[in-house]
């Protein structure tokens, strides 16, 4: 038997709000399955489980809010022997008080069907679909007769008629039939007041804690671009790739080539890590950031890193991010953009030890082989931990990513 608890989703986070198990006693589960909902100030994020087996035992009901670290629940390894004093328990939903069973009446019973609002909602898609617009009435339920998250968010795809879509029409819904949310929520649940405390208080304890330096260089992208230029040429529209894509697979790279920049620094000080789970700032509708990890993005093409950065654009966007994404950054990209600002000091999220800030694409003066042209240029900050790291480590990595940028050829 082994022990599911609450996981850490930042340094922000102290405790979470279990909304919703997506699994019950007597499932399978695998490694990587989303099997809970947990409510955050960055909103609700499932949590996945990271072994074969199957769930014994939940421990924490839906609605209980639990430190980090709580027991969720119990995983019996597979072939292992069932705890004898826990028979197979039966699947039993989670029901609120609203959705108690209809007494069954004494009189004869009609023939009119049972309307399918009777079916069994989870509180966090009860909620969720009366944010949507959605009418609960109209929602089928899945196998099991419960309609949790993903009915609710495939019922908005089928509406909608975009189902690839889906994470960003929460914006497009009608207003809910319920009392209208604080002018502070999104359309997804998510208190940007609440977020707004979360980063301020990650932030603050960053640069309390961590003695940070900053280093800087000017960076030419002008290969870089010529590069994606007549490489989008030879291509279909949609398999068209954003600047960012060799730009993350570069930075990628120089991180797995400076590995004093890329780990965690913890209560027995730094840990290097193996590869590079880099986390990518995006900035939600109405405010807010997140910063889920593209994990292994050191070993991904532009390829795939192009279709993980838009993954992960739709699913922060729609609230819809796992516990891994928020929990295993090793290094995060700062990118403010085109037509923003020249450059950006970030300041490093722990327990990562570094951090990267590129300003915007911007044409200058640039002297080479004793000539002088106009170049497209980006300002890269290399924010470090002086506790593992100095500025000459930040200066080899940008030399080394400058390299990288001479020859996109070779990402």
């Amino acid at each position: 038997m082994s022990e599911f608890r609450m996981p850490s989703l930042g340094a922000d986070m102290d405790a979470g709000t279990l909304v919703e198990w997506m699994k019950q006693p007597g499932e399978r589960v695998q490694r990587g399955d989303a099997i809970a909902a947990v409510e955050t100030q960055k909103g609700a994020i499932e949590i996945e489980v990271f072994e074969n087996g199957v769930l014994e035992e939940i421990r924490v009901q839906v609605g209980e809010r639990v430190p980090v670290g709580t027991v969720l629940a119990i995983i019996r390894a597979e072939g292992e022997t069932p705890a004898a004093t826990s028979p197979p328990p039966t699947r039993a939903p989670p029901q609120t008080s609203a959705q108690r069973p209809t007494p069954t009446p004494t009189s004869a019973p009609t023939p009119t069907p049972a309307p399918r609002a009777a079916a069994k909602f989870t509180p966090v898609a009860l909620r969720r679909a009366r944010e949507l617009g959605l009418d609960p009435g109209s929602l089928a339920p899945a196998a099991d007769g419960v309609i949790g998250l993903r009915e609710v968010e495939a019922a908005q795809a089928a509406l909608a008629g975009r189902a690839t879509q889906a994470a960003g029409l929460a914006t497009q819904a009608a207003a809910p039939a319920a009392p209208a949310s604080p002018a502070s929520m999104t359309g997804r649940g998510i208190d940007l007041d609440e977020m707004r405390k979360a980063i301020a208080a990650a932030m603050a304890r960053s640069w309390r804690e961590i003695p940070h330096y900053f280093v800087s260089s000017t960076l030419d992208l002008s290969p870089m671009l010529d590069w994606l230029q007549k490489e989008n040429g030879q291509r279909p529209m949609a398999q068209r790739l954003h600047y960012a894509a060799p730009l993350i697979r570069a930075i990628a790279l120089a991180l797995k080539a400076t590995p004093v920049l890329n780990g965690h620094y913890g209560e027995h000080g730094f840990v290097p890590a193996a590869n590079v789970h880099l986390g990518i700032a995006i900035a939600m509708r109405g405010g807010g950031l997140i910063a889920p990890a593209i994990l292994d993005a050191d070993t991904l093409d532009p390829d795939t890193l192009m279709a993980r950065l838009n993954d992960l654009v739709a699913r922060v966007r729609g609230g819809r991010l796992r516990s891994s994404e928020l929990s295993a950054s090793t290094a995060t990209l700062t990118n403010l953009g085109e037509e923003t600002a020249d450059a950006v000091q970030p300041v490093i999220y722990p327990p990562q030890v570094a951090i990267i800030g590129c300003g915007q694409v911007i044409e200058r003066a640039w002297a080479q082989d004793d000539a002088l042209s106009a170049r497209r240029t980006m300002i890269v900050t290399v924010g470090g931990d002086h506790r593992v790291s100095d500025g000459r480590a930040a200066a080899k990595f940008l030399q080394r990513l400058a390299e990288s940028l001479r020859h996109p050829e070779r990402l």
